[in-house]
């Protein structure tokens, strides 16, 4: 089945070409199923490469997904065009006024590690999103930042700065192979590191929580949250192959001191393409994260918050 997304949202000619199976939405209308309905919270400036990413992810199960995109309500982009926003994004605001409920739920990092989480101009608001995701949304997956902010303030787990930014094509082991979310994945394998902080397998750990993918190299990169119905992942499996290019490009231009990203280019040359060794987990991950929302999440989407219909219990 395939995502179901407006015929003039970016995504869908981009998806279209790549082969992933998308579908207007007076065409998805005409199907008598229920589709799973998952929204993105994106916080990253760049807002239409980010939706591509995770659109292309999701878009790669057998079922019909419903995606939406959603903003924060009083902070305004400043590198996507206006009318894109006004299209295709609702205000966190109307969306906890119309009552709507999720399947699942993704929140993107934000360039703002620097900041205390309390120093963040939209905190007060993103905490009354986590709030409200425990009562509108079945299943939360928090990405870099958006994971640290939620582990943070569910958990108390702090983030640390580092000395040097965490860069590159990292290699993790896998830590519990019998997890549903990490069905299909090898022992090892291959992930997107880019970030200025860290969180501490000890201070994860004392919370209680059990890490499901870890790292020597940079410490503890996905972990489960069953209590909040939440994943939290702190590195990018959603990248495209340039992404890290991309930022490592920025970074020289504009002077500020980077190291090239570790196993990244052939050589650890920047002169040469560099290739995607993540993507096959990526879509395992995603794919294997919508599959427990489809086997867990209530048909009637009002109880959703209050029960599970999970087949297996």
């Amino acid at each position: 089945m395939p995502i179901k997304l407006p015929a003039d949202l970016p995504a869908f000619d981009v998806l279209s070409r790549e082969g992933v199976m998308v579908m207007p939405e007076h065409s998805a209308a005409q199907q008598d199923i229920r589709p799973i309905r998952i929204g993105l919270l994106n916080l990253m400036p760049k807002k239409i490469q980010t939706e591509n990413q995770f659109a292309r992810l999701i878009g790669a199960t057998p079922l019909q997904i419903e995606f939406h995109l959603i903003r924060m309500s009083e902070h305004q982009a400043k590198n996507t065009a206006a009318d894109h926003m006004e299209a295709f994004y609702r205000p966190f605001s109307e969306v906890e006024a119309a009552g709507t409920k999720y399947d699942g739920l993704i929140i993107t990092g934000a360039p703002i590690e620097h900041l205390d989480f309390q120093d963040v101009t939209y905190w007060d608001e993103l905490t009354r999103i986590f709030d409200w995701t425990q009562t509108h949304v079945h299943s939360t997956f928090g990405v870099c930042w958006g994971g640290m902010a939620m582990i943070n303030y569910f958990h108390g787990v702090p983030k640390h700065i580092l000395g040097h930014k965490a860069f590159g094509c990292i290699r993790h082991r896998n830590c519990a192979p019998s997890s549903p979310y990490l069905r299909g994945f090898s022992d090892d394998m291959v992930i997107p590191v880019s970030r200025w902080t860290e969180l501490r397998r000890d201070e994860i750990e004392a919370a209680g929580l059990p890490i499901l993918i870890d790292s020597d190299e940079t410490g503890p990169a996905l972990v489960e949250d069953t209590a909040h119905r939440a994943l939290y992942v702190f590195n990018h499996f959603e990248y495209d192959s340039n992404t890290l290019k991309e930022e490592y490009d920025r970074d020289v231009a504009s002077g500020t001191a980077i190291n090239v990203p570790a196993n990244y280019y052939p050589d650890n040359d920047p002169s040469k393409t560099p290739q995607n060794r993540w993507r096959s987990h990526a879509h395992l991950l995603f794919g294997n994260w919508v599959s427990e929302i489809y086997l867990t999440t209530p048909f009637d989407m009002e109880q959703i918050g209050q029960a599970s219909t999970d087949w297996r219990k």
